[in-house]
């Protein structure tokens, strides 16, 4: 639990700082007449950014900040497939990706994005055991455990379980270094760049998801790594999504826009920066730096009552005094059902269960100015639909 709560700590501040950098890449992108040479060096920057902001979402994981609520089932057969063009361009040229899956595929209970994780970081350590060439076979299948089994560090209870083995056709992994192999920030390659959380957090994650995860190795032979997921039984497997970044597109800068979005952040640069990015498509932004400084801006603003009513507000869940939470409650006691946008650097499954508060999204640092209008615009219009439901039924 303390490793978890100073995992989240980390990358809060981290987020923050991502969060800032994401920002201006975007503010400099937006400007007419951008040349070729300073959207390609802009581009590089966003692409830093994005590596740190998954370093920071594999520290979450170890972390154990996952989420709580049961999942839908998720078809692995599909989510491999869709997966692996961006293995493949993962993969170095001569090293090929082989896909044995069998047929019909399982589904089991396990979020889309981390299971993407997990096989991407051990597709990344499978690239860097054979530099020269080789194959990465991906293989799926179920088994039955009919008596308490052990696997790898745990044991698993009888039941239905989907596999999944990731094996390539590397050096190997010494003997003296498998005990070792998934501790976090253990690494054979700190001189390349390792970190030593992609197997750690693979573990984490597996774990997470109420899974199992063995390792078998030879030198000179190669490695294979099985993951064992309970199976779904009795539900629709779901296929896999198009992204939520791809979903949250912007809207059209022509597209009319008005209202006053109440902006609260203790981040100073964060707040700046989204400041700019909604005054630019046409709100009327109240920035403050805290939850007792918003509070004071509405009651000299009179919203609610007197005043204009407020649009939508968006607001860090994790703000010294009055955190996000109370504030929405204090809120909505002037104006009910006003929607709200939480943004924190925490893991989002976790603040949901923790805050309990209706009628609210989530934006999880860090995240574009592209994101967070989108989801302006998305929540002022669920606002006018509350109000003109209002409206007919009084």
């Amino acid at each position: 639990r303390a490793l978890g709560q100073l995992a989240s700590g980390v990358a809060h501040d981290f987020n923050n700082l991502l969060t800032a950098i994401l920002g201006i890449s975007d503010l400099v992108m937006e400007r007419p007449g951008v040349d070729p040479e300073t959207r390609e060096e802009v581009g590089q920057i966003r692409a830093i950014a994005e590596r740190g902001a998954a370093l920071v979402r594999q520290i979450l994981a170890f972390g154990g900040r996952g989420q709580t609520a049961e999942l839908p089932a998720l078809a692995i057969n599909e989510a491999i497939e869709d997966l692996a063009r961006l293995l493949e361009r993962l993969l170095a040229g001569d090293v090929e990706l082989r896909l044995e899956l069998e047929q019909p595929g399982g589904a089991a209970r396990i979020d889309r994005t981390r299971l993407d994780q997990v096989l991407m970081n051990l597709a990344v350590n499978a690239r860097d055991a054979m530099p020269s060439a080789g194959t990465l076979t991906l293989r799926t299948g179920h088994t039955t455990v009919a008596r308490p089994q052990t696997i790898g560090r745990e044991t698993a209870p009888p039941g239905r379980y989907i596999t999944i083995e990731v094996e390539d056709t590397g050096v190997g992994i010494p003997p003296e270094t498998l005990p070792r192999i998934f501790d976090p920030f253990f690494t054979t390659r700190r001189e390349q760049g390792g970190t030593g959380l992609g197997l750690a957090t693979v573990q984490s994650i597996v774990r997470q998801s109420g899974g199992f995860l063995s390792l078998e190795s030879e030198v000179g032979k190669g490695t294979c790594i099985r993951l064992l997921f309970p199976a779904a039984e009795h539900d629709q497997a779901s296929t896999p999504e198009s992204s939520s970044l791809e979903e949250a597109s912007p809207p059209k800068r022509d597209d009319p826009v008005s209202g006053t979005v109440l902006l609260v952040d203790d981040d100073q640069s964060v707040r700046r920066l989204a400041e700019r990015a909604l005054t630019r498509r046409g709100w009327h932004v109240l920035a403050a730096e805290s939850g007792e400084a918003a509070l004071a801006l509405v009651g000299e603003r009179g919203a609610g009552h007197n005043g204009p009513a407020l649009s939508v507000l968006v607001a860090d869940v994790v703000m010294p005094g009055i955190d996000g939470a109370a504030l929405i409650r204090a809120l909505r006691k002037q104006q009910p059902g006003l929607p709200a946008i939480f943004v924190s650097g925490y893991g989002e499954e976790t603040l949901r269960d923790e805050l309990g508060i209706e009628g609210a999204s989530f934006l999880a640092k860090p995240y574009s100015l592209q994101a967070l209008v989108a989801a302006v615009e998305r929540e002022t219009r669920a606002g006018l639909w509350y109000e003109n439901v209002c409206r007919t039924l009084s």
